[in-house]
């Protein structure tokens, strides 16, 4: 359905919708992918965990991706044993780690210092690995980098080179990247990884590659087939991959409504019933959205603005072929990783419906009413 179709059959706004049929394309990708070269893939949840996507990538990956206890819940919950998980997080709570081990298949610990107090607890119940910084900086924005001077994320190589914990574990997990739409930066870690190890890398039992690339735009896979068919081959490791904004960040829209439009310093402000809250990386990262009805040489120029007091809910400005009025409809395109995850109810304002479209048809899976935002705010007096 296209989303001209989409704004009409929308019932409600704000809306969340995603394409399942995106979805599902995409999925097909990664599994003709894991086909060629025998890799595993994992669905990294923490980019949209909505059970409806987790249900839709079931059938075509070899488990999920998590970053905390809730997580961990939620992907056993889908699964029903039927699949791989994979924890690797900073916070790992003393009091949750039980739980988390008897959940999770597999844990990459992020420092030295959480594999020596949780290591041996945990390998009762899971395969343990650590999460290795390979100190290589791909990115210039220092927020996505993984790897920037004095990162949180991972093990320092040289540090992991020096300690003895090499020959305790059974994998290593890496993450160096974001949204990328070339192999070089994976290729290079591998031959720093090959290079450092030596032939302690041939005592690994699984080797995690990280995420952050985005497989369905990147046209040619050769490099990245012959790599995972090398490692399998000169070393008999399983190789995982963990793509999370590669699965559905095509593949969530947020549909809204114009609800004001007036005159501000001789530009025109339309405030729109939803918000850079429903979609927070507008602000944290100061990003401007795509949207649909944006023609780059319209005559008619407006600030599309959330409705809060945030002075800041701004998504931007766009072009227009005709001014957009009162009860107008807009969408901000392929913005399905890491908003509806984020969203939050500042000013009391409700998060948007959820919906589901494949093919010809749209679903309502989702509503949030007055009850879920007082049974946020309002005290349980079951707690003493």
């Amino acid at each position: 359905m296209d989303l001209q179709s989409l704004k009409n059959s929308v019932t409600s706004s704000p809306a969340f919708v995603v394409d399942a049929t995106e979805v599902t394309n995409t999925l097909k990708v990664l599994e003709e992918l894991r086909n060629q070269c025998g890799c595993k893939v994992l669905y990294s949840i923490k980019a949209l965990p909505f059970s409806s996507v987790l249900e839709l990538a079931k059938p075509f990956v070899d488990g999920f991706s998590v970053s905390s206890l809730f997580e961990a819940r939620l992907a056993d919950e889908i699964l029903a044993g039927q699949g791989s998980i994979h924890l690797t997080t900073p916070g790992i709570r003393p009091d949750e780690l039980d739980d988390i081990a008897s959940l999770c298949t597999h844990i990459s610990f992020n420092s030295l210092n959480q594999y020596q107090r949780f290591g041996d607890a945990a390998k009762a119940k899971a395969s343990v690995g650590l999460r290795l910084n390979p100190k290589l900086s791909f990115l210039d924005d220092k927020r996505f980098d993984p790897c920037r001077p004095f990162s949180k994320l991972g093990v320092d190589i040289d540090e992991l080179c020096r300690s003895t914990c090499l020959d305790q574990i059974n994998g290593l997990h890496f993450h160096t990247i974001f949204s990328a739409t070339d192999f070089t930066p994976l290729i290079k870690t591998i031959e720093k990884l090959q290079s450092r190890l030596g032939s302690r890398f041939a005592s690994l039992k699984w080797l995690n590659l990280g995420g952050g690339y985005l497989f369905n735009r990147i046209e040619d896979h050769s490099r990245f087939i012959d790599m995972v068919r090398r490692l399998k081959s000169d070393f008999g490791i399983d190789v995982y991959i963990e793509p999370g904004k590669a699965v559905i960040g095509q593949a969530g829209h947020l549909i809204a409504t114009v609800i004001d439009t007036f005159i501000s310093d001789d530009k025109t402000i339309v405030v729109l019933d939803t918000s850079v809250n429903h979609n927070p990386e507008v602000f944290e990262y100061q990003r401007q959205p795509e949207l649909h009805e944006h023609e780059p040489e319209g005559a008619y120029a407006a600030v599309l603005a959330g409705c809060t007091c945030l002075a800041g809910d701004i998504f931007g400005e766009y072009r227009f072929n005709k001014p957009l009025k009162m009860g107008d409809r807009v969408v901000f395109k392929h913005i399905g990783a890491y908003s509806l995850i984020k969203a939050n109810r500042f000013n009391g304002h409700n998060l948007p419906d959820v919906y589901e479209v494949s093919s010809e048809k749209v679903t309502l899976l989702k509503h949030y009413d007055y009850a879920d935002y007082r049974g946020q705010w309002v005290r349980d007096e079951t707690v003493s």
